[in-house]
């Protein structure tokens, strides 16, 4: 029982063998009345005295226990350990005996922690430690902490919040990684096959038309020289940076826990954007909704400012699936940026948008994940072809992620190793 509980949930605080005394207690008391027994009577009257008795210290008494958690480290990677340390000390006059410490935590950080104070914990203090290791990223809850108290008899238990809650932050795992890709190193991609447009044509570039161009940006006179439709592509001022696109839609993944679609993408999310940080360029993630997802400035702060690596890791911590059906555009619509994008189960009409909302000539990569590889009993093989077909034709560069198996270091090479080529490969063990 808490304590600060009145009435009738007073006798919530007995145990079983308490609760046993008083009943016995009720029918000695019948017994005397019914027999006469006066002598009966008076062990009866005994027998009731003793668990109320005993409750009614217990609730009165003070424990004297103080104590404060401190968690070494706040913030850690899944699948690695944190330590939990509860400082104690005795404040009251009444030494805390026989107490019993529990702690709640959650069964993904390893379960409610108990530790019992077999003696005084005296006014010096004393230190006890536990260890937790998140198996899911998120913002896990540690406690309310609170002592529970016993009787010398064992006939009632008191229990008192001591510490409230406090919080473990478990980032996603990040995998190290090596090389660029077109769509993130500034070389290679589409400006290679570029051609410039000759003397006192508009300032941009040409090149061969592709599916979902605007047929108003048609270069007739270089179409009549090369007897192929040329588009004109307009060169804007490129400011430079990477916008990562993570797809966190929960129609969008598989599985569940650790080991669903969705904790692969966001991990890969994350290593992606602090390798390419690490690299030298300017980095925004961005989420399903097309919102920045963490960034080191205030929420109206520009749009090339730098994130920190520390604002990005708890920001995926926290993330939660979303609701929406499909991936807005405006997310990928900045022409003067290049786009990574880490995309669930997309539809190519899907896909179709998400490419039409680039500009013509802007680098664009994607991987895309076969989540069905996520689903148990799966008999679908690879629903994603359409989708990288359709993306691989608007000049993006794909690589497909065959399952959970498949190291996110393979699938980053793979998609550095492809350039502009429009050979379907496919990251796997």
């Amino acid at each position: 029982m808490r304590l600060g509980t009145t009435g009738l949930g007073v006798l919530s605080g007995l145990t079983v063998r308490g609760r046993c005394l008083l009943a016995a207690a009720c029918a000695a008391v019948v017994c005397a009345l019914v027999l006469d027994e006066r002598d009966l009577l008076r062990v009866a009257f005994f027998a009731a005295a003793l668990p109320l008795l005993t409750l009614s210290i217990s609730a009165l008494a003070r424990t004297g226990l103080r104590a404060d958690r401190e968690l070494v480290p706040r913030r850690t990677a899944v699948h690695t350990s944190a330590t939990v340390r509860l400082r104690l000390s005795s404040t009251g006059r009444v030494p805390p005996n026989g107490l019993i410490l529990v702690d709640e935590v959650p069964p993904l950080l390893g379960g409610t922690a108990r530790y019992g104070l077999g003696g005084s914990v005296g006014r010096s203090g004393k230190v006890v430690e536990y260890t937790v290791r998140p198996e899911l990223r998120g913002v896990h809850q540690l406690g309310p902490l609170r002592c529970r108290t016993r009787d010398p008899f064992g006939l009632s238990v008191f229990e008192k919040e001591i510490v409230g809650s406090d919080h473990l932050v478990a980032v996603p795992e990040v995998f190290p990684l090596s090389g660029l890709p077109a769509a993130g190193g500034g070389h290679g991609g589409e400006d290679s096959g570029r051609m410039r447009a000759g003397p006192g044509s508009d300032d941009g570039t040409i090149r061969e038309y592709r599916h979902g161009d605007d047929i108003r940006r048609v270069h007739w006179k270089s179409t009549a020289h090369r007897d192929e439709l040329m588009v004109r592509v307009e060169e804007g001022p490129r400011h430079g940076g990477v916008t990562v696109l993570l797809d966190h839609r929960a129609s969008a993944h598989r599985g569940t826990g650790a080991n669903s679609s969705l904790e692969w993408a966001v991990s890969a999310a994350a290593s992606i954007c602090l390798h390419l940080r690490r690299r030298g360029q300017r980095v925004r993630l961005v989420s399903t909704s097309g919102r920045r997802v963490a960034a080191s400035g205030s929420p109206g702060s520009d749009a090339d400012e730098e994130q920190d690596d520390e604002s990005v890791l708890e920001a995926l911590a926290a993330l939660q699936p979303s609701a929406r059906r499909e991936i807005p555009p405006g997310g990928a619509s900045e022409s003067d940026r290049d786009l990574i994008a880490v995309l669930g189960r997309t539809t190519p009409a899907g896909a179709g948008k998400l490419a039409s909302a680039r500009s013509t000539g802007s680098r664009s990569a994607a991987i895309l994940l076969d989540v069905d590889a996520w689903a148990e009993g799966s008999q679908q093989h690879d629903p994603s072809s359409g989708t990288a077909h359709r993306l691989r034709s608007a000049g993006w560069t794909v690589t497909t992620v065959a399952g959970p198996s498949s190291p996110v270091a393979l699938v980053w090479e793979s998609l550095c190793e492809q350039g502009t080529s429009l050979d379907p490969p496919r990251a796997g063990p």
